[in-house]
């Protein structure tokens, strides 16, 4: 169901754009607006994620640099069946955490120090396994689309008046109508298709990481903590690019409290509740129970999964 919601606001969004090239410009302005659409599409599929990792400062490692971090991807992503992605940290005291790329053979994960240093490792592999949900259900190829045709959208709408939209010779039969349409409330609807497109996916990304790192308690101990913490830390890279903002596990932006049209992710406390529901039909369907009470050891040892490294001493890492 979710697939198809996406595929359909999708739809919505590029008609959407061809619709304001008309508005502005008649069908020659929808031809151009087709031709950019194809243009920046293009170049997104391409470059979306070095260009926003670089917006970020995020810095590769590898088992050398960050060991428990890396091993944690590495564990998770074989778990999911999903070939080895990059592995970035960013340099921020926010915790938080995203994934890009254009297909799972050419996808990244980061992960914020402040998040490093803030999570137990069973909740570093719940968000790490979120991450992987989303390479695996190719949300990051999604999400640069709709950023790349929402951003078409605003800037065909800035440019509106030079298009000449109120000429008839642009066979714009709405006229100066249609230009006041194209700059105001088309970018309102974009904006909109985005966020329920981000919302969308990131219910379906909870689920599955849960999955993926076995415990759906992991997630939602980490999500209580991003939350809070993502709501009184600043992120300024986030705030000169709020159009990255949807690819985050948590708004980072603000901590936005209401389940609406107008964030872009869904309450977190709804998010936590699905979590906790599924953690307890797992356990009503296993013999070995999950704790609900505490989920998240104090000690930072490998969690008991089955996927770890296994060993009595606990792993090195960025944040030990």
């Amino acid at each position: 169901m979710n697939i198809v919601r996406t595929a359909m606001l999708l739809a919505f969004m590029t008609a959407l754009f061809m619709g304001v090239g008309l508005l502005i410009g008649g069908k020659g302005g929808m031809m151009i607006a087709l031709l950019v659409a194809i243009a920046m599409n293009f170049f997104s599929y391409w470059n979306s994620d070095r260009m926003v990792l670089s917006m970020y400062g995020a810095k590769e490692v590898d088992e050398r640099s960050a060991p428990e971090y890396y091993g944690i991807v590495r564990d998770l992503a074989k778990r999911a069946g999903l070939p080895m992605p990059r592995v970035f940290v960013i340099n921020s005291d926010q915790p938080n955490a995203f994934a890009t790329g254009r297909n799972p053979q050419n996808a990244a994960v980061a992960a914020s120090t402040g998040l490093l240093q803030a999570l137990s490792y069973e909740e570093v592999a719940g968000v790490m396994a979120h991450e992987l949900a989303h390479i695996q259900n190719r949300d990051t190829l999604t999400m640069t689309l709709t950023a790349t045709i929402a951003g078409a959208i605003s800037m065909l709408a800035n440019f509106a008046m030079f298009f000449g939209g109120g000429n008839r010779e642009n066979n714009n039969p709405l006229g100066f109508i249609g230009v006041l349409i194209a700059m105001i409330v088309a970018p309102f609807a974009a904006m909109l298709v985005q966020m329920a497109i981000s919302r969308t996916r990131e219910y379906s990304a909870d689920k599955r990481g849960a999955e993926i790192c076995g415990n759906p308690l992991w997630l939602s101990s980490a999500l209580k903590k991003i939350a809070v913490a993502a709501g009184r830390v600043p992120n300024d890279d986030a705030e000169r690019n709020p159009a990255t903002a949807h690819m985050f596990i948590i708004n980072p932006l603000s901590g936005e409290r209401m389940d609406n049209l107008f964030s872009t992710h869904p309450n977190t406390e709804n998010r936590i509740a699905a979590l906790e529901e599924m953690a307890r039909g797992m356990q009503a369907r296993s013999t070995e129970p999950v704790r609900a009470d505490n989920p998240v050891r104090k000690s930072r040892s490998v969690p008991t999964t089955g996927w770890g490294r296994g060993g009595s001493e606990p792993p090195k890492g960025p944040w030990s």
